[in-house]
């Protein structure tokens, strides 16, 4: 062991706990990500044709939006943004939106998560849009913001259970619920039946009702007596489950990573210590050494 102390200057013993230190970070860091929530899960996205070219204007307009959409989801569950160019083709249009019963870090952490994947999903088109099941995202150099928009972007059906009356008169009077709640965002439930609605943020009162009651009728109509159903409209979703089903907002609760996070942070600020500490000593054992010489 001597050997081995003795042949680690002190330059370059804290190289070696600086590699270690970043090491564990990189090695720690998967559990993090591979404990993400719910919040993060890929529902759909979608591209548009038109493309732009590398270092156009519109690039750099899109990065000003795209960046606009994180720092103001830190704050707000919805916002939109238009950054203007020297055209309208150079125009970049966006808005975000998250769902209406996430806090403001999860919030902000599934926008950050949405605009990383976007890109990707959609290399050099001028419009893209990106649904998590937390958060939305779209943007576009074509107007949109504040036009009603009932084009269905997915829909999805459970199985069918069968005819059941009592099932099918709960999963109509949740939905009915949702219908009558009003408001931006809507859950309820009835027995083992839950159900769940929202519109975009830049449609008025009256557009997002009718934009959500008709994501409703399309679910009675199109996903009959399935056991869960989800109905994605261009600007509002509806969707309801039972507890066999794949969507259950009653018993699938949307933790949050804080807890784990916090504790992450709390190991590195103390090996952080540890290893300051170690070169300090280091250090003093140097500066003794030139003293004794």
């Amino acid at each position: 062991m001597a050997k081995l102390r003795n042949s680690l200057s002190p330059n370059n013993l804290t190289k070696t706990l600086s590699f270690f230190f970043f090491s564990l970070l990189a090695a720690t860091a998967p559990s993090l990500s591979s404990a993400t929530s719910a919040t993060d899960t890929f529902v759909y996205g979608g591209c548009s044709q038109q493309k732009f070219s590398p270092a156009s204007p519109y690039e750099s307009n899109l990065n000003s939006l795209l960046t606009s959409l994180v720092n103001s989801a830190t704050y707000s569950s919805y916002n939109n943004f238009t950054v203007m160019g020297s055209s309208s083709s150079d125009t970049a249009r966006g808005l975000f939106q998250c769902r209406g019963d996430l806090s403001m870090p999860d919030c902000a952490t599934c926008v950050a998560r949405a605009v990383s994947q976007v890109g990707p999903l959609c290399p050099y088109t001028c419009g893209g849009a990106l649904q998590l099941a937390g958060c939305y995202i779209k943007y576009d150099n074509i107007s949109f913001l504040g036009q009603e928009d009932k084009t269905v972007v997915l829909k999805k059906c459970g199985p069918s259970e069968g005819y059941n009356t009592d099932g099918i008169s709960r999963r109509d009077a949740v939905l009915t619920g949702l219908l009558s709640g009003g408001g931006y965002f809507r859950a309820g439930g009835s027995g083992d039946v839950q159900g769940m609605g929202q519109c975009v943020g830049d449609l008025t009162v009256s557009e997002c009702q009718d934009c959500v009651g008709t994501a409703i009728g399309r679910l009675k109509n199109d996903c009959g007596t399935a056991v869960f159903g989800d109905m994605f409209l261009a600007k509002c979703y509806a969707r309801y489950s039972t507890d066999g089903g794949q969507y259950n907002a009653k018993s699938h609760k949307y933790k949050t990573n804080y807890g784990g996070e916090r504790t992450f942070a709390i190991i590195i600020g103390l090996l952080a210590a540890v290893v300051l500490l170690i070169i300090f000593l280091l250090f003093l054992r140097g500066v003794c050494s030139r003293g004794g010489k």
